[in-house]
């Protein structure tokens, strides 16, 4: 086994040699290892296959196949209006928050409405034991009707003593006196008519009614117990749902924009989800506040939404797009067009050959799937918007227009959806 992996050995050098020293080393082989004289045979055929091999991966390379030309999603330069936007994040308020609380002492006898209920302003929502006020109204009236009596007796008197007066019978000190009297009662039956009016107001009290149109929360007091009109608990908290606020911020140095844009008229407003992904209902801007937040550096805003579908919910964290502006009939390709390289900002641009070139570009603004370009693309232009992680310049592509068309409708689409 030793000797003929020498051999195997030898004849791996004696065809590396090459052919030209066949002569030589083959008889010099055999007579070292006699054992070799089959092997000897078949070296002048290995020898002239390693010559033969470079010429054949010539070959294979001059017939290899052009390379297919890569897919890339196209669209065209083209002008446009483009609505320019503030983003933020904001969270939903209620556009009014009432916490139900009893304006008087006493037991709660009745609930007339369920958690989570939505309830009309004036529905009755809790009464309180009516007897104590009902009795202390009662009291009033009595008292005024006893007073009134009294009153109607010193009229009488005051009218005896006039007639007496006018026949020199009575003083004119007791006349006076009567007098005194008579205003002295009537000026205490307006105060018993306060009394009565105070207590009406008390025994009112007793039947709490929703001050607004909204949706209850849970209830904090059950049925049977006392409540004070002292306490801050409250009963039910109600809020108002539609129409609903969202209070959001912008950066300071926007104010200037804002202000301009509400000088001009109603100031769009889109609230989105938290991931901006979808919209979840649109109004208006209502006002900004008077002072910017020192500590942040931003302008505080609200904003007013119908909110019929109840969309959005007192609490519920939201992305924030305000339009401020529409710049009209500007340059604008769909925004993944625009790519990032250590020279800045470019884009692949297909000629008429389907091959692309990289194309220096710079952009003023960016949103709603768009960029507006100021420099590097003229309208009509076909650029890449997808595929470009294969492509280098002089690369032969086979374009698809974005979405099945030419991709200006998509973005004119856009566009519009984003206006409103």
């Amino acid at each position: 086994m030793k000797r003929l992996s020498k051999v195997v050995v030898v004849l791996l050098l004696v065809g590396g040699v090459g052919w030209w020293q066949r002569a030589t080393l083959v008889p010099l082989v055999a007579r070292v290892v006699p054992q070799s004289a089959p092997y000897l045979a078949a070296v002048p055929a290995f020898a002239a296959t390693l010559r033969a091999e470079p010429a054949g991966a010539d070959a294979t390379a001059k017939a290899a196949p052009k390379p297919a030309p890569v897919p890339v999603t196209v669209a065209q330069v083209r002008k446009a209006d483009f609505p320019v936007y503030l983003t933020g994040l904001g969270t939903v308020q209620a556009y009014d928050t009432v916490t139900v609380r009893s304006r008087v002492d006493g037991q709660i006898t009745k609930v007339f409405f369920k958690q989570g209920q939505m309830v009309k302003e004036g529905d009755p929502l809790v009464e309180i034991d009516k007897r104590p006020y009902r009795a202390a109204l009662d009291q009033a009236v009595a008292k005024k009707a006893q007073d009134e009596a009294s009153l109607r007796d010193d009229k009488l008197n005051l009218q005896r003593y006039q007639s007496l007066a006018k026949q020199d019978f009575a003083s004119r000190q007791q006349l006076d006196t009567q007098q005194a009297l008579v205003d002295q009662l009537t000026a205490q039956i307006q105060g018993d008519q306060a009394t009565i009016d105070n207590a009406q107001t008390q025994l009112d009290y007793t039947s709490i009614k929703s001050p607004l149109t909204g949706k209850t929360g849970f209830r904090l007091v059950d049925p049977g117990n006392i409540v004070h009109a002292s306490d801050t608990n409250g009963i039910v908290t109600i809020v108002k749902l539609q129409p609903i606020s969202v209070v959001y911020t912008a950066p300071e140095e926007s104010i200037p924009a804002i202000n301009k844009a509400l000088a001009a008229g109603e100031v769009p407003v889109a609230a989105l989800s938290s991931d901006g992904q979808s919209v979840l209902s649109r109004g208006h801007l209502a006002l900004v506040d008077n002072a910017v937040n020192e500590a942040s550096g931003t302008i505080g805003m609200k904003a007013t939404f119908e909110n019929g579908d109840n969309a959005l919910w007192p609490g519920l964290s939201v992305s924030t797009r305000m339009r401020v502006d529409t710049l009209k009939q500007v340059v604008v390709v769909p925004e993944d067009t625009v790519q990032r390289g250590p020279n800045g900002l470019y884009a692949f641009v297909v000629g008429a050959d389907n091959k692309v070139a990289m194309q220096t570009i710079k952009v003023s603004q960016t949103g709603t799937g768009q960029s507006v370009i100021t420099d590097g693309l003229t309208p009509g232009q076909t650029v890449v918007v997808e595929g470009q992680y294969r492509l280098q310049p002089g690369t032969e592509v086979a374009a698809t227009p974005m979405g099945g068309q030419a991709g200006g409708d998509k973005l004119a689409e856009a566009s519009e959806q984003g206006a409103h």
